[in-house]
């Protein structure tokens, strides 16, 4: 009797299929006629009227792949249904062509599915061009080293008020690996009362004055949601704007990042510091999330910001409870579809302490392994207190994540 070795294929990318492909000998055309059916794509689109939904199943069928819509479009009784659509790349390529000769606006939408696609495809860099630090996010991660200058941080708060204890602890975490350094003059906490403007800037500025005198090169981050402290962090040196509300607090943000050039960092966040935590509640979690995004991204975009600009980042801990956290973190590769920079901060947060039940100051080894989900489930910079630990995790990760068959 023969024996037969049976094995899955994990194939992400077009790549991938060609790479197997070519370990076993096929013929040069049947690679290439074969390594976009052997990727595979879901989207979720939507909400789409009764009439759409119908002609998406319709077209979707057509092309060999399946379409998930809701009970009663096929007869009208429900006037709208979004749709789950499955199919290889070659399949969504046919599907789009046939999108663009029909109604309802869906040439648009097979645009933003095309876009979509190309984002996932290593192919396509992510650049992230700041100071003298040039990267392809597609092939390197950064981290972003926390430098809070307040009394009333969780986890480092009135350790680094002074200048001069923030420029050493500023070196410090350079001297570790850390690639930006990010500074805040207000802790955003849970529960965190709203901290004067004039106050911030006192903290901030003369932190990344000496910061920049001392780094010329350094990227800098302001954590900030008020316009005139990112205006003043701008001019006295800072790079990028580092917002928790997506420029929602204050919507001169997005002048200010469009008139400086800066670097924006959108972050959703459910409510505001002081009751973000007061039983947040989700109808559809990554739905909301994606619709605020897309809100922040389109109001930056018209301000003038360049999306090669914008980072997006999902929040944890920012009006999420510790499902909310977990699931976030799990399907982090939900936001990718953007074409973004993805940022993600969960070092040292509460949702971990929930887990472990271990106290801020020894959350370190459970804040690295979340570190090293992100990085596997698509974000591209971590935000860290413990930036050696970190840095050793970032390194063996991007190792395995670019790694070729």
């Amino acid at each position: 009797m023969r024996n037969y070795h049976v094995r899955l294929l994990d194939i992400k990318t077009a790549g991938d299929a060609v790479a197997l492909m070519r370990q076993i000998g096929t013929d040069i055309h049947g690679v290439s006629l074969m390594k976009n059916k052997m990727v595979h794509y879901n989207f979720r689109v939507g909400p789409l009227p009764a009439a759409a939904a119908n002609i998406i199943k319709q077209e979707m069928l057509a092309v060999g792949g399946e379409a998930a819509v809701t009970r009663g479009v096929i007869n009208c009784s429900a006037e709208n249904s979004d749709a789950i659509l499955s199919a290889s790349r070659k399949q969504f390529r046919k599907f789009c062509q046939k999108l663009r000769a029909q109604p309802f606006s869906l040439a648009q939408m097979a645009d933003q599915l095309e876009t979509a696609i190309r984002n996932q495809e290593k192919e396509n860099g992510l650049w992230f061009d700041c100071r003298g630090l040039k990267v392809d996010l597609k092939q390197q991660s950064l981290l972003m080293g926390i430098l809070n200058v307040t009394p009333d941080s969780f986890s480092d708060g009135d350790r680094f008020l002074r200048t001069e204890e923030a420029l050493a602890q500023a070196c410090l975490m350079l001297s570790q690996g850390a690639d930006i350094i990010d500074i805040g003059g207000e802790s955003t906490r849970p529960g965190a009362a709203r901290v004067a403007e004039e106050q911030e800037l006192k903290r901030v500025i003369p932190v990344i004055e000496a910061l920049r005198r001392e780094f010329p090169h350094l990227p800098i981050s302001i954590d900030t949601y008020k316009s005139q402290v990112a205006a003043a962090a701008l001019s006295a040196g800072a790079d990028i704007i580092n917002d928790i509300s997506a420029f929602n607090f204050d919507p001169q943000m997005a002048d200010v990042a469009a008139t400086t050039g800066a670097y924006a960092c959108l972050m959703h966040i459910q409510g505001t510091p002081i009751k973000m935590q007061q039983n947040p509640t989700y109808n559809d979690l990554f739905a909301e999330v994606c619709a605020y995004f897309e809100k922040s991204i389109t109001q930056a975009l018209n301000a003038g910001v360049k999306r090669e600009k914008l980072i997006i980042d999902p929040g944890i801990g920012f009006g999420k409870t510790l499902e909310h956290n977990l699931l976030l973190l799990k399907y982090l590769k939900d936001f990718t579809g953007f074409g973004l920079p993805l940022l993600v901060g969960t070092s040292r947060k509460s949702f971990i302490g929930k887990l472990t039940g271990d106290p801020v100051d020894q959350r370190l080894f459970a804040s690295v392994a979340t570190v090293a989900l992100a990085l596997s489930n698509g974000a591209s910079i971590v935000r860290v207190h413990d930036v050696a630990a970190s840095k050793q995790a970032l390194t063996v990760i991007d190792a395995i994540n670019h790694s070729q068959r």
